[in-house]
């Protein structure tokens, strides 16, 4: 049965990935039932941004986000940019993502990485459309290539948070949403934590990354919607604040960012 106290957005969750595969009525169902009102689904690819259309098309508390991921920066073609643009005109896009830089991996040169993420920036501003940005030890190109393209009217969230309170500081300042995953949850995640606490409620989303990074209890599994609510819980533990605050702020962000009609 849904909690009715308590309405929660996952702002970042990948259902197209073969992960959900074989269960998907199921995960939704359980994120319904933990207070899940809605979820964007986050396309990394061309292929991967059609599918999350498709599903969002599938089901109404779903809507997705289109983009060429870091790691795919080096295949990209202009076919490609054309049809990330046609994508965009669907109803139920809402934002432009995950783009961004990854130097952890090297999927990608840098440098190519840096002139794919340039375009969509451009691209993103040009359609009026929030940007989800992908920042994988990467934190001063990221902000030097945000700094050169700004502002943003339709703003935009700095995903899967994982810089320190300085850093959290020029993205808000940005106009930029920080958006904390599961690894609040994580015993080692100290400097996530640290910056929660210091984070104005007002700034901040929340997010699963699904299928990846699963909070505790679910470390090491597979991280599904529903379990969203851990890590508002652990805000709530950090801040001091009922989780029902965390809830309705983190939920009011989102749906003012991505102009979300539930």
């Amino acid at each position: 049965m849904a909690d009715n106290t308590i309405a929660l957005i996952d702002t970042h969750c990948h259902l197209d990935m073969d992960a959900y595969a074989q269960d998907l009525d199921a995960v939704m169902a359980r994120a319904a039932a933990t207070g899940v009102r809605s979820v964007i689904t986050i396309g990394i690819d061309i292929q991967s941004s059609k599918k999350a259309l498709q599903i969002a098309n599938r089901y109404p508390q779903v809507f997705a986000a289109v983009g060429i991921h870091p790691h795919a920066a080096e295949k990209v073609t202009e076919d490609d940019f054309r049809s990330l643009a046609g994508l965009t005109t669907h109803k139920k896009v809402v934002g432009l993502g995950e783009i961004g830089l990854d130097y952890a991996r090297q999927y990608a040169p840098e440098d190519v990485q840096q002139y794919i993420f340039s375009r969509q920036l451009k691209l993103a501003k040009k359609l009026s459309l929030p940007v989800i940005i992908h920042d994988r030890e990467a934190h001063e190109d990221t902000l030097l290539l945000l700094n050169k393209y700004a502002p943003y009217p339709a703003g935009g969230v700095m995903h899967c948070f994982s810089g320190d309170k300085t850093f959290a500081e020029k993205i808000i300042a940005l106009g930029f949403f920080i958006s904390i995953p599961g690894i609040v949850t994580f015993k080692n995640a100290a400097s996530l934590q640290e910056v929660v606490t210091a984070l104005p409620l007002e700034s901040m989303l929340i997010e699963t990354d699904g299928p990846f990074l699963a909070p505790v209890p679910y470390r090491g599994k597979r991280n599904e919607p529903g379990y969203v609510i851990h890590t508002a819980e652990k805000i709530a533990e950090l801040t001091g604040l009922d989780i029902k605050k965390i809830a309705a702020a983190t939920t009011r962000n989102a749906r003012s960012l991505f102009h979300l009609n539930l």
